[in-house]
């Protein structure tokens, strides 16, 4: 999900699966208010609702923004017959470290 996406989703208040899990951040001023405001025009939504749709948002965003980095390995060839080199970069650790604790918060 991107952000600008978000509004959409909320509109049609549709759920995704939630860990156990709670972590608790104190948020600056400004972006508490925020938070509160999109409360007020999205009355179906609370609070945690809210942050944890724009921390999921903002986690695909980041992970996007990871810069490819070929690595040694040929993922395959182009339509030219030229090696494609597979990620070496930050997005195919955090992909598959993400995995990883997905499946273990999945277990508990």
């Amino acid at each position: 999900m991107r952000v600008r996406d978000l509004v959409s989703e909320w509109q049609n208040k549709t759920d995704s699966p939630c860990t156990g899990r709670s972590y608790e951040v104190r948020l600056p001023i400004y972006d508490a208010a925020k938070v509160t405001a999109l409360r007020e025009i999205f009355p179906g939504l609370d609070e945690e609702r809210i942050l944890s749709d724009l921390v999921a948002a903002a986690l695909d965003d980041l992970s996007s923004s990871f810069s490819y980095e070929p690595g040694d390995e040929i993922a395959g060839y182009d339509e030219h017959g030229n090696p494609m080199y597979a990620d070496a970069g930050l997005a195919p650790r955090f992909q598959a470290l993400a995995r990883r604790y997905a499946r273990e918060m999945g277990r508990k």
